[in-house]
């Protein structure tokens, strides 16, 4: 997103440190010239776009090109009509149907097959949406973040920011993203209870403290 804010800390930096040892464990089983997926998710203020940069930071660093994709740019209502458009259609209409995933998919399936790819891009200031052309070609791995996107198919390594809308209220507010008030409340729970529901798709899901564990299978 253009014009985003981030607020990095040492615990993005350590919790991308951790992801990146199971991306290259996962990444050996792959073979050479394999195009890697890595998805991070959490609800809103819980740190994925710190996250995934300082996670693609870490990978540039280590000399593997990489792409960050923010899922935040494919809702089907540009930000600056977004408000307007669920107060409209009620509040049950929030959640992963307002993406568009049809062009979100064919935006993965342009970074799978190494070409270039026209994808949305929105302006945090204007909060509309632009245009961004981009090569796929020269890019190895895949960051992508967003609410749903460990929902993503094609995706390989997946991870969970597990904090709720109600824990991260002092990151919301320092971004100035939205306005909170009542109404942002609601789509935030709306947003919340769809979390809930794509937290098992987890491969490693990250704590309170931001630490990162394997995510538990369930035995029966």
């Amino acid at each position: 997103m253009l014009g985003d804010v981030l607020l990095i800390n040492e615990k993005h930096k350590s919790a991308a440190l951790s992801i990146y040892s199971h991306l290259q464990e996962k990444l050996r089983t792959k073979k050479k010239g394999y195009r890697f997926i890595v998805a991070i998710s959490g609800e809103s203020g819980a740190g994925k776009s710190e996250l995934s940069h300082s996670l693609a930071l870490l990978l540039k660093k280590q000399g593997q090109r990489v792409k960050i994709l923010h899922t935040d740019n494919y809702y089907k209502v540009p930000p600056n009509l977004r408000n307007e458009w669920r107060k409209q259609k009620g509040i049950s209409r929030v959640g992963v149907k307002e993406y568009d995933w049809a062009l979100l998919k064919r935006n993965i399936k342009e970074f799978k097959e190494g070409r270039e790819a026209l994808m949305p891009c929105i302006d945090v200031v204007s909060k509309q949406i632009d245009k961004l052309i981009t090569n796929f070609g020269d890019i190895d791995i895949l960051v992508v973040d967003g609410l749903y996107a460990i929902k993503i198919k094609e995706v390989d390594l997946r991870v969970y920011i597990d904090l709720t809308y109600l824990e991260t209220k002092v990151n919301q507010g320092s971004r100035g993203k939205e306005d909170i008030d009542d109404f942002r409340f609601q789509v935030l729970e709306m947003e919340h209870q769809h979390m809930l529901a794509l937290k098992p798709y987890a491969d490693l899901v990250i704590d309170k403290d931001y630490v990162v564990n394997e995510a538990k299978v369930d035995a029966s």
